[in-house]
């Protein structure tokens, strides 16, 4: 007869609605301490202050924990990412909702802890401004390449009049000398915004752009290649906003965009990008859930985001080995 009280770690699976919620049912910490030995941390940065249309996503880290699935091998690759590398959910930073100035400083203290204990942070959002003390935690030593997935560049100087804002975070990395423009992509731009202005400033410090077109009329594994040799070696983030992909596939999202990526397309873009440069940290942003779990299918989307960045980390980290030994 089985116990009842026999735990799910005796079984060697747990059901992904039953539990303390983690990402993946990754074991929980908010002790730094704790994160020794581990590859990967997964830390929520719930905090939506400076969204400049619809609000709700400061219910995104929540969401995407909920939508996660248990460990399991990638059909596609083989590995179990969640399995080949040892992930911890160190919880959300101790953001104060109407202070974006003060959650930003969370942020970047509980991303920094992360990167001081030799550990690699993946940030769920959140709106987009998160990558700015994103970015800055994981910058320890010099300006990053940045790879950036989106409908918008983020690159404005405001948004209405306002400076702080979702829709500036890329800007203020690149004049902070924490991005190298040089080695900055961003793919998957359509739509109305930003302006020339925007584009004139990118085009004289070098960063690279690929539209939705570029997308649809190469292929994205083109588009893929190129970015990597615009990166070329040395350290990189990779920040992926959810509008980047067309709204049928993920509807929730504050600046939803028509004409964008199919969620096959993101998916196997993180994987190839993440297996293929010296990742330092990535985050997810912008997910605005509208119900519970995997019925949720932009959170459902961004999970499966996380996971193959998980994927492409594990693949490297495979190649790494094999070529020491």
């Amino acid at each position: 007869m089985i116990d009842p009280l026999q735990r799910w770690s005796e079984y060697g699976e747990k059901p992904d609605f039953a539990g303390l919620l983690t990402y993946g049912g990754q074991p929980y910490t908010e002790d730094p301490a704790e994160l020794a030995g581990a590859d990967v941390a997964i830390v929520g940065a719930p905090t939506d202050d400076l969204v400049s249309d619809r609000p709700g996503t400061r219910y995104g880290p929540r969401a995407i924990r909920a939508a996660s699935c248990p460990p399991g091998p990638h059909l596609e690759t083989g590995v179990d990412a969640l399995g080949a590398l040892r992930v911890v959910d160190f919880g959300d930073a101790p953001i104060i909702p109407a202070d974006a100035a003060r959650s930003h400083e969370a942020i970047e203290a509980t991303v920094r802890q992360v990167v001081e204990a030799g550990v690699l942070p993946v940030v769920l959002g959140g709106d987009h401004s998160i990558s700015e003390p994103d970015v800055k935690a994981c910058a320890t030593r010099g300006s990053v390449g940045l790879i950036h997935f989106d409908t918008h560049t983020d690159t404005g100087t405001e948004v209405f009049g306002v400076e702080f804002s979702h829709g500036t975070p890329m800007f203020k990395l690149v004049e902070a000398g924490v991005v190298d423009p040089e080695r900055y992509v961003q793919i998957g731009l359509r739509g109305y915004w930003p302006g020339r202005e925007e584009f004139d400033w990118q085009r004289e410090r070098g960063i690279t752009s690929f539209f939705m077109h570029d997308v649809r009329d190469r292929g994205i594994k083109a588009v893929v290649a190129d970015t990597l040799a615009a990166v070329g070696a040395g350290r990189v983030f990779v920040t992926v906003d959810i509008d980047v992909l067309d709204p049928a596939y993920a509807p929730g999202t504050g600046t939803p965009e028509p004409g964008g990526m199919t969620t096959g397309e993101l998916l196997w873009a993180c994987r190839e990008v993440t297996s293929k440069v010296e990742l330092v940290g990535a985050d997810v942003v912008e997910v605005i859930p509208t119900a519970v779990g995997s019925a949720d299918i932009t959170a459902l989307a961004a999970d499966r985001v996380v996971r193959e960045l998980l994927t492409g980390l594990a693949l490297a980290r495979r190649k790494e080995s094999s070529t020491r030994s």
